[in-house]
């Protein structure tokens, strides 16, 4: 009901919406209307209400709650089922039981903060309340698992188009998923598969972004940072998320037509924060050094090497610049 009356009220665009209209449309009591209305201002939403024009919503809180998320959403599938939890261990822990238990394709689930969220290799992901987001996305797809490994790009693309179209500023990708504004890390992602001979039972793409971080620990802090501290603009978060669904399902949908990454290369390839330049590739059989040409169909890291080409897989190798992080 929240996530109704909510649509609703954010569709009226600054207009007066009548309590009688709500409760018809939704066939529901004006009382009831009246009841959700104020729940929505607990949650810190400030709903102007009028004698005989309505309710008109004046703004609203940085929350990630269903609701909140549920409320924007324009996808077709990413989102339509939203699991809210206020604080969870991990949101890729919880949708993997999720999955196997049944929940649909497409699912989100959100967390406003995790107590043990991870990133690739293991390594922890600093995950505190209220500034950050914390999705996974449940996918049941019907391709082989060797295509897996794609959606992370496809994840970091959606994320990149997000930011970029929210803040206006440049949210380029460091190979094969990290979104870098400026020099810093602002978002990693986590894609985890569950297999069962050459056949996908699920996968969930793991989502962490830095929104509105003002400061990091200090064995992080010259590598990672958030939207507000290289912008010093706080956005609020559910309005990101719907983007990044969005997106998500636009480069998912361009990916399902050739199951490889042939309709975004390009795409990606422009993002590339380290295209046509040197980088070290830490491979912990023998790190060596080369120029990022970009990306191959399928997602490996294309380097230059002494007028050699080799292809680099992203669960292999770490890649850096050829000075640090970027």
């Amino acid at each position: 009901m929240k996530t109704a009356i909510l649509r609703m009220l954010r569709n009226a665009n600054d207009e007066y919406i009548s309590g009688q209209k709500l409760s018809e449309l939704l066939n529901v009591s004006r009382t009831t209307v009246c009841n959700e209305i104020n729940t929505l201002r607990e949650y810190g939403y400030k709903i102007d209400a009028v004698s005989r024009r309505g309710y008109m919503l004046k703004s609203t809180p940085d929350i990630v709650t269903d609701f909140a998320v549920g409320s924007l959403i324009k996808s077709k599938t990413f989102g339509k089922t939203i699991v809210y939890k206020d604080e969870i261990s991990s949101t890729n822990i919880l949708a993997k039981e999720l999955a196997e238990k049944g929940y649909e394709h497409g699912t989100v689930v959100i967390a406003d903060t995790q107590s043990s969220g991870r990133g690739r290799r293991g390594r922890n992901f600093e995950s505190p309340k209220g500034v950050g987001i914390f999705m996974t996305l449940i996918l049941k797809p019907d391709f082989s698992p060797y295509c897996a490994p794609m959606l992370t790009l496809l994840a970091a693309l959606a994320v990149s188009d997000a930011i970029e179209e929210i803040v206006d500023v440049p949210a380029n990708i460091k190979w094969p998923n990290d979104i870098v504004i400026g020099d810093k890390k602002i978002c990693g992602i986590l894609t985890e598969m569950s297999i069962q001979a050459d056949y996908i039972n699920n996968i969930v793409v793991g989502i962490g972004i830095n929104v509105n971080n003002e400061s990091f620990p200090d064995e992080i802090k010259d590598v990672a940072g958030s939207i507000f501290t290289q912008t010093d603009r706080k956005i609020n978060r559910d309005v990101i998320i719907e983007r990044v669904l969005f997106y998500f399902e636009k480069y998912y949908n361009a990916f399902l037509e050739t199951n490889d990454l042939s309709n975004v290369q390009d795409v990606y390839n422009k993002k590339l924060i380290n295209l046509d330049k040197e980088v070290k590739v830490l491979d912990p059989k023998e790190p060596y050094e080369g120029i990022s040409r970009g990306i191959t169909n399928t997602g490996e890291l294309i380097v230059e090497i002494n007028n050699k080409i080799r292809h680099v897989a992203s669960g292999e190798v770490s890649v850096r610049g050829m000075y640090g992080y970027v």
